[in-house]
């Protein structure tokens, strides 16, 4: 198994390139390791609490939480940190209106943890494979990722629906706290086995496309009283946005009507269409007001058949 260390692949200045062409790049340094030790401490009570998981494919030595936004709320910084917003957008925004996040989830991986099942996580929604990526991972490294503490390891090149070949040697993503391992959903991946001696923390946050069902409910996770706290951007990356045309309202109208309190019982639905769909509608809208009879026309033609009646009855 290689090893991809904090540079080489990672340190390529152009990283919407090198994901599109590897399926994975990393960003070094795009937040502060204050911020990080700060993230680490606010999660530690709730990492101490949690279970181990249950299953294979999460791991029997392995724990995992989500709802990260309202359990340590600094994780926002990450969530919507510029530099891995700009290559979420790049990636996503040709195929949908509106990004939404998938999920966050803290993650410690422990002593004799076995390597995770390979998988991609595009698998979600059993959509056609190829054409198109339906989410961005984003992995935080909480501890310091290395081969031999079971850092994530992915197969370049086997991307976009799984084109590459699957039977090339994995690479393991070694990366310091601070750095963002980013890898498409498309991407064939999985946690390495941990034989060190020390647990291994990181952070997996997602984004997907907003036309889809994300992994972690987030209007459940986030309810209105949660959050109304957010600040608008981030409110509507948990789903307090339409997907243009009409896409996830709430009685006929944008969701993000809850964050200002109970609503009105009676609400008047209200458009909410891209900007092609608008144009395409006034032009609709333009050749039906053309065609409609001059002012006082109806009535015209009314007395009109009156008298035709009259007559024909004289």
């Amino acid at each position: 198994m290689a090893t991809i260390a904090r540079r080489g692949i990672s340190a390529a200045t152009n990283a919407d390139e090198k994901l599109r062409q590897h399926g994975f790049c990393i960003l070094p340094d795009v937040e502060p390791g204050s911020r990080i030790e700060e993230i680490n401490r606010s999660l530690h009570p709730r990492f101490a609490a949690t279970p181990f998981c249950q299953g294979g494919f999460y791991g029997p030595r392995t724990k995992r939480f989500g709802g990260l936004l309202k359990r340590a709320p600094v994780v926002e910084s990450l969530v919507q940190n510029p530099a891995v917003m700009r290559l979420v957008h790049a990636i996503l925004e040709p195929w949908c209106d509106t990004v939404q996040l998938n999920l966050t989830q803290a993650l410690e991986l422990h002593p004799g943890a076995p390597a995770q099942f390979p998988h991609r996580d595009q698998d979600m929604w059993r959509g056609p494979t190829g054409e198109l990526e339906y989410l961005v991972n984003v992995m935080w490294p909480i501890s310091p990722f290395k081969a031999e503490n079971g850092a994530t390891l992915i197969w370049p090149g086997s991307h976009n629906g799984g084109q590459g070949d699957d039977n090339t040697e994995p690479v393991a993503i070694e990366a310091d706290p601070g750095s963002a391992i980013i890898f498409l959903g498309s991407t064939l991946h999985g946690a390495g086995s941990n034989q060190s001696n020390a647990v291994r923390r990181g952070i997996i946050v997602s984004y997907c496309l907003g036309w889809l069902k994300p992994y972690e409910n987030q209007w459940l996770t986030y309810p209105p009283e949660v959050a109304s706290a957010f600040d608008p951007e981030l409110a509507a990356l948990v789903g307090y946005q339409q997907h243009r045309p009409n896409l996830g309202n709430y009685d006929g109208q944008c969701p993000s009507i809850l964050l200002g309190g109970e609503p009105p019982d009676h609400l008047a639905a209200i458009d909410a269409l891209r900007p092609d769909q608008e144009g395409a509608l006034s032009e609709f809208l333009r050749q039906q007001t053309d065609q409609l009879p001059p002012a006082g026309g109806i009535a015209e033609i009314e007395r009109g058949r009156n008298k035709r009646e009259v007559k024909s009855n004289g």
